[in-house]
């Protein structure tokens, strides 16, 4: 071989290593959605102490989510279980870092009101403790942005105590536009200030800080209930949360020996709400040998069906997974907790 083709040929062998290092390594703005796990409660969950100690289970669900490659988004495409998709549709306009903090915040508020009725379903005493308005999004107009984040706690507008977004609103709407206060917030374990000025809400041009809250609050209860969830995120084990704490709480075994899994957010009146990826999470639950599989049957609202006239309900997108994909589980439609505890009472 002349030295010219040895030349050759290895500048075609480094090129076609540097290409298949940017196929399988160098992400992409895309993420592939797949079946995750599921997961026994009583791993997460104990009440004074004391986990879980009847037959069965319990199980919250997840799904898997995996940043895409050129290689991995050829191979997502090839599964039929999996969906691609893009990162503002996953995250909006929030950095990784921001995204991270609400899954944080909705399991930490998840886990806040399933306490609150599971206790409220066993006749338990509580109180809610209010710490202030989470920082839920910060305008890119606001004179705040970049100064607060995420997961800031806002305790103090100039010298007013806040425990509600209620009450940050009320102080705010005598302000001007432009006119100058200075908030007080907790952040990382840490007492900070900052001062800005008002701005004009495009919605209603009145005065504002052009901030998204929602309170923050804490259940103060004779209980010690204690959650380990620290690498799962998100809302939607809400419901499993509450049927695994009120039978801890009541010391009852309402499942009877029976692997449950299931997912739905959690309302503060017991309202299982509509979650993403249920299709996937049932699959997962059906890998890991559930029965049954408690699936939000969310009412889908007019407006919804006129924008998107294919979109189903959870409990109906639940049933078409396990007959698409030949699954044993069982699916039951649930509205409230009170659904599933009649449910399970009746199966006794």
């Amino acid at each position: 071989m002349r030295l010219r083709e040895r030349k050759g040929f290895k500048f075609s062998v480094i090129g076609i290593i540097v290409l298949m290092l940017l196929v399988t390594i160098v992400p992409i703005p895309y993420f592939i959605e797949m079946p995750g796990s599921s997961e026994n409660l009583r791993d997460y969950v104990s009440v004074d102490g004391k986990r879980d100690k009847y037959d069965g289970s319990f199980m919250l669900t997840t799904v898997s989510v995996q940043q895409a490659t050129v290689a991995t988004l050829i191979k997502g495409y090839i599964n039929p279980t999996n969906d691609l998709i893009s990162k503002k549709e996953m995250m909006g306009t929030d950095s990784n870092e921001e995204y991270d903090e609400m899954q944080r915040y909705n399991m930490e508020t998840s886990q806040n009101i399933a306490t609150q009725v599971a206790l409220d379903f066993a006749k338990e005493p509580y109180k809610v403790d209010y710490k202030g308005v989470y920082v839920m999004s910060v305008d890119e107009k606001s004179n705040f942005s970049h100064r607060l984040k995420v997961g800031d706690t806002i305790t103090q507008i100039d010298d007013k105590k806040i425990e509600t977004s209620k009450d940050l609103i009320s102080y705010i709407k005598n302000k001007r536009v432009d006119e100058e206060v200075t908030i007080t917030y907790e952040s990382n374990g840490k007492i900070k200030k900052v001062s800005g000025d008002l701005i004009s809400l495009p919605e209603t041009k009145k005065a504002g800080m052009g901030i998204s809250l929602v309170d923050h609050t804490e259940i103060e209860t004779e209980q010690d209930v204690k959650f380990n969830t620290e690498e799962i995120g998100g809302p939607s084990a809400g419901l499993m949360f509450t049927l695994e704490l009120y039978s801890l709480i009541t010391k009852t075994d309402i499942r009877n020996g029976k692997d449950i899994a299931g997912t739905g957010t959690i309302s503060t009146d017991g309202v299982v709400g509509r979650i993403g990826g249920i299709d996937k999470k049932v699959i997962a639950a059906d890998q890991e040998g559930a029965e049954l599989f408690f699936a939000p049957d969310d009412l889908i609202e007019k407006e919804d069906k006129k924008l998107n006239p294919k979109i189903k309900t959870n409990y109906q997108e639940a049933k078409d997974a396990v007959e698409k994909n030949n699954l044993s589980i069982k699916v039951i439609p649930v509205k409230t907790v009170k659904d599933a505890l009649d449910y399970l009472e009746k199966e006794k």
